[in-house]
């Protein structure tokens, strides 16, 4: 107990200042700050430099874009019309590109970058793509092959194929024609009309029995058969020069040039056979 210090408390005087012997044997004052102060102070004054330096040096601002220009709509126009309003708009055209289109017409323009409505620097250049038109492709010919066979030749040359039918001598399911014909020159897709036939036209077998032998001929001749037989059969009273027997039967459908066989009754004749 430091009997100094209580009697100047006990005088009313302030008490001598609290002193530690120092390495030499002295005392000296406590007048130290926190480190944790320190370190603060050393983290604020590192981090402050280092965003300075990356700001400055390393990632600066980009400089001010001054006046930006709204690209317009350029499309549908020919590159003469489309150069006029960019100038118009303080653009200018670029590099310029050309695809196939089934739909607009050659050197109109289908397409632009930046896109109209977005906005660019004074003077910057806008490319943009033309139309060369539809592909064009000339018709196969397809005549005299089957339906399924000739399908494919015109839907793998890029047409849309439809069908339609007609008799006619060509066998049926084999195509006659198409529409347009073949070599014509269609833009793809074009849609080409495939005429299959039905085969030759038929016509049902009359009734020639009880006619005449010379009467049956024409009848039979004018529908385009032909009589490749005659057989007579002996026959009494009214059935002399009369066909009694055909074939084929009645109301059979038979093509034009169908073979026709008849028997015609005589007297005093047996049958043929």
């Amino acid at each position: 107990m430091r009997l100094g210090g209580s009697l100047a408390r006990r005088r009313g005087g302030k008490p001598a200042p609290d002193k530690r012997p120092d390495k030499k044997g002295g005392s000296a004052p406590r007048t130290g700050k926190p480190i944790w102060l320190i370190a603060l102070g050393l983290l604020l004054l590192g981090w402050g430099g280092g965003y300075g330096i990356s700001t400055l040096f390393l990632f600066p601002e980009p400089p001010p874009l001054g006046d930006l220009f709204e690209v317009p709509d350029l499309g549908g126009l020919g590159l003469a019309s489309a150069r006029e309003r960019l100038l118009g708009a303080g653009l200018q055209l670029g590099e310029i590109d050309s695809l196939l289109h089934p739909s607009v017409a050659q050197s109109l323009i289908i397409g632009q970058s930046p896109l109209a409505g977005q906005v660019a620097r004074p003077e910057a250049p806008v490319r943009v793509t033309l139309s060369r038109g539809p592909q064009m492709r000339s018709i196969p010919d397809v005549a005299r092959l089957q339906e399924s066979g000739a399908r494919i030749v015109l839907e793998s040359s890029g047409f849309m194929v439809s069908m339609d039918t007609a008799q006619a001598e060509v066998p049926r399911g084999f195509v006659i024609e198409t529409r347009p014909t073949a070599a014509s020159v269609l833009a793809l897709p074009s849609e080409v009309r495939m005429i299959v036939s039905t085969g030759p036209p038929v016509v049902p077998m009359p009734l020639v029995l009880g006619l005449g032998e010379d009467e049956a001929f024409q009848m039979l001749d004018s529908l385009g058969l032909v009589v490749v037989e005659v057989v007579e059969v002996f026959r009494f009273g009214r059935d002399q020069g009369i066909v009694v027997e055909q074939e084929p039967a009645v109301d059979t459908e038979l093509e034009r040039g169908a073979e026709v066989r008849l028997s015609v009754g005589r007297r005093g004749r047996l049958r043929e056979h």
